[in-house]
């Protein structure tokens, strides 16, 4: 989903058991969640049966994992890039879920989030 926030997103604020609320169209909220960082991918729609795609739900759940250690160790996707030796736009699309990885590409993401651990002592 891509969405744009408008230069005026109309918000309304509200009273909800006296606690003042802002209202937001979901479009903007959902680019203020990316812009903060905390967005995460969706699982995608399962089928009638109630299953997922494999694998597809599998590029969502790796992209959660890679997003949620690069946020703990507080790495911008374009550092972890660098240092996992990936081109920036590869890791958006990974931790997108837009992009199934190569293993050797997991392999340098991991490396890459393991030794900044380290650095980090975490």
């Amino acid at each position: 989903m891509t969405t744009k926030l408008a230069k005026n997103p109309v918000a309304r604020h509200v009273t909800v058991k006296g606690k003042r609320m802002v209202m937001l169209d979901e479009a903007a909220y959902e680019t203020l969640l990316r812009k903060a960082d905390v967005w995460e991918p969706d699982l995608p729609t399962p089928d009638a049966e109630g299953y997922y795609p494999a694998l597809e739900a599998l590029a969502v759940l790796q992209a959660r994992d890679i997003l949620r250690a690069r946020r703990k160790l507080g790495l911008s996707q374009a550092e972890l890039a660098r240092r996992a030796g990936v081109r920036a736009e590869t890791l958006n699309r990974i931790e997108h879920g837009k992009n199934k990885p190569s293993v050797p590409t997991i392999a340098k993401i991991d490396r890459a989030l393991k030794e900044a651990a380290a650095d980090n002592g975490k």
